[in-house]
C-alpha cells in the first residue's frame, strides 16, 4: 500500500509564505512525476507545480516567481514552497505521484487546506 501525506497548511495574511510537504511511503520502487494541484470551491482541480526525478520543473503561470516545486529523491518527498500569497490561492492542496510498485499508477494525498486572508 502506497500513501501520500501533506502537511504544512494553514491560515496566512496576503504576501506571506508557507511550505507545504509530501512524503510517499509504502512498498516503493521508483517515483517519476510529483506534483502539487489545487481546488479552490466551486472549481475544477488545477495544476500548481510539477517536478520529475531528475529535477525538471513546470509550473502553473499563477505560480511562476512565487512558488518553488523541488523534492529529495531519497527520501521521497516533495515540498513547495510559497511566497507572496493572494487571497486567490486559497484552496485545498493535493500532493500527486506516479509512483511504480509492481506497476506504475497515479495516487493522490487527502489534501491540506490553505487560506489566504487578513
Amino acid at each position: 500500500q502506497v500513501q501520500l501525506v501533506e502537511s504544512g497548511g494553514g491560515l496566512v495574511q496576503p504576501g506571506g509564505s508557507l511550505r507545504l510537504s509530501c512524503a510517499a511511503s509504502g512498498s516503493i520502487v521508483s517515483i517519476n512525476v510529483m506534483g502539487w494541484y489545487r481546488q479552490a470551491p466551486g472549481k475544477p482541480r488545477e495544476l500548481v507545480a510539477s517536478i520529475t526525478k531528475s529535477g525538471i520543473t513546470n509550473y502553473a503561470d499563477s505560480a511562476k516567481g512565487r512558488f518553488t516545486i523541488s523534492r529529495d529523491n531519497a527520501k521521497n518527498t516533495v515540498s513547495l514552497q510559497m511566497n507572496s500569497l493572494k487571497p486567490e490561492d486559497t484552496a485545498v492542496y493535493y500532493c500527486n505521484a506516479d509512483i511504480l510498485r509492481r506497476s506504475w499508477f497515479n495516487y493522490w494525498g487527502q489534501g491540506t487546506q490553505v487560506t489566504v486572508s487578513s
